[in-house]
């Protein structure tokens, strides 16, 4: 008898239930915008868990049947306004106040929002959209150098304090297509345009970029600086190898293979290259010179992430440009391998009635877990028109140089090598706490032109030759901080006079003299030219 009232007793409550949920009740209301308070006409008004939707009329207006439930929502949606849902409870009125979603840019077009994400990656801030079809980040780099120089020098070297780069730059995956950078260096108290360029990508395997942006020729020239090995690129790459220039390239990527060709113009960095580009310009309506740069490379085992070797070769046809103050004029100069030290010991000076120059290198680099190598040879032939004070047909000169290098991780870290841009890039830490990179280079430069004679009335440009070692210690942090110690060693020989400005030597009666071709070297204990140890500190910091 008890279980039966029990069942009894079940059912009721079963019926009740049903009846309850059987029942329904009217709910209107007004919908109006939080923009002006006007009433929104056709939004979408819909019981949260149910398809039934219905819209407000010309005056903001609805009427929905909703089942007598006090705990059911209803969701208003308008395309101009946020989402919003409101709770029912026993209320047979319920008005709603949309919060207006449309933005207009300053030409007063209306555009579409996409919600970002912020978040740090590794130090780095960065906003990107849900879908990941927009993603922009911040690169600011700053690297203050100390160095101090030793030695019995011909020219005193003043020791120093600076800031090496400045750099605030902008970058951005506009779409799974598009992507663009934007780069300012402000060291030294000017600011200097760096990168600035689009890149759309055609295919996964080609991309074309247009701006100004470095032409893909060097490994080390075209490392990014905050990667860098040793302070300094060696010479010969640093002036030798071309850097930014406007210009459209063509970029091929396989993971094995990278194909790269453009077509470049002027350099818009500094101040000085941009007033002479416009003065060439308005007062003799020349030309800008161009140049056409390729590169291949090979990338053996590049499926592995801890080891792999690098084989490139790159050349670059070129005629004089119209951001030096001389046109039809080319000049290779370096500093030494410390940007605190401002002389130029190598300097060609300007090679004047230049027609058109070419440039190649060839390079090899590998790695093995922490360790890494690499090297890098390169040359320039110089073609040269008549000289129009005498006639005569004026020879090339040709110079070159090159580097080998070697690092090697400490503590378990790993070298780690980027495909798509076929060079180094941040390694692998193998400790929580960091890794520390010791690393030794060998670099040399040669800018003189004997034109394979031992006479010196056959030669031509004498810019001077220099060999340098640099010993490296590199402290990389979890993220963000890197601390960089050099040591080295530089040894220039007597045409590497800064174009005639360096004593490199003592003439016939002891006197210093900056011509080499003057120098006695039996006036002094001392070989002609500058030899002088250095060793200098980076302090870096990446966000």
């Amino acid at each position: 008898m008890k279980n039966v009232q029990q069942f009894m007793m079940l059912c009721v409550l079963i019926c009740l239930t049903a009846f309850a949920y059987g029942q329904s009740r009217t709910v209107t209301g007004l919908v109006t915008s939080s923009l002006d308070g006007e009433p929104i006409a056709e939004a979408s008004v819909r019981l949260k868990g149910a398809i039934t939707v219905v819209s407000t009329d010309a005056t903001g207006r609805y009427s929905i049947e909703v089942p007598e439930n006090s705990s059911l929502v209803l969701i208003f949606t308008h395309e101009d306004h946020d989402p919003k849902e409101l709770v029912i409870g026993g209320r047979t009125v319920v008005n709603a106040e949309l919060v207006h979603s449309v933005r207009f840019n300053q030409y007063g077009r209306r555009v579409n929002r996409t919600p970002l994400t912020a978040e740090e990656r590794d130090g780095i801030l960065i906003f990107e959209s849900a879908d990941q079809d927009y993603k922009m980040w911040f690169d600011l780099r700053v690297q203050a150098d100390g160095a101090a120089f030793f030695g019995d020098t011909w020219n005193d070297i003043g020791n120093g304090v600076a800031m090496r780069r400045v750099r605030v730059a902008f970058k951005a995956e506009l779409t799974d297509k598009w992507e663009a950078e934007f780069d300012m260096d402000f060291a030294d108290a000017l600011a200097d345009l760096k990168d600035a360029f689009l890149i759309y990508r055609a295919s996964p395997r080609l991309d074309i970029k247009a701006g100004n942006f470095k032409e893909r020729f060097s490994m080390e020239q075209n490392t990014s600086s905050r990667w860098l090995t040793f302070m300094e690129r060696p010479a010969a790459l640093r002036t030798i190898a071309p850097s930014r220039h406007l210009g459209l390239q063509f970029h091929y990527h396989r993971p094995y293979f990278v194909g790269v060709g453009g077509l470049h113009f002027q350099d818009v960095g500094d101040y000085e290259a941009v007033q002479n580009r416009k003065d060439n310009n308005a007062g003799l309506g020349i030309n800008e010179g161009y140049s056409l740069t390729g590169k291949l490379t090979f990338i053996p085992f590049w499926h592995e992430i801890d080891r792999g070797l690098h084989f490139g070769v790159a050349g670059s046809y070129r005629t004089p440009k119209t951001h030096d103050s001389a046109i039809n004029s080319v000049r290779f100069d370096s500093r030494s391998n410390s940007n605190i030290n401002r002389k130029k010991y190598l300097d060609t000076d300007r090679m004047l009635y230049t027609d058109n120059y070419q440039v190649y290198n060839f390079e090899v680099a590998g790695n093995y877990k922490g360790f890494r190598f690499a090297t890098e040879y390169i040359m320039a032939n110089v073609n040269r028109d008549v000289n129009p004070a005498t006639g005569m047909d004026l020879d090339s000169e040709q110079f070159s140089g090159f580097y080998i290098m070697g690092s090697y991780l400490l503590f378990g870290g790993t070298q780690l090598y980027n495909n798509y841009q076929g060079e180094y890039t941040q390694p692998i830490n193998g400790k929580p706490w960091g890794d520390v990179e010791i690393a030794l280079r060998y670099d040399y430069s040669d800018f003189n032109n004997k034109n394979g004679s031992d006479d010196p009335a056959d030669w031509g440009v004498m810019g001077g030759s220099g060999e340098g070692f640099t010993f490296a210690i590199n402290y990389y942090a979890p993220k963000n901080v890197k601390l960089q110690v050099n040591y080295g060693y530089l040894n220039f020989d007597r045409y590497a006079n800064q174009r005639g400005r360096l004593v490199t030597g003592l003439d016939q009666n002891g006197n210093p003299t900056r011509n080499p071709f003057l120098i006695d070297p039996a006036q002094s204990d001392r070989e002609p030219g500058e030899r002088f140890h250095w060793i200098g500190v980076r302090f870096q910091v990446a966000f």
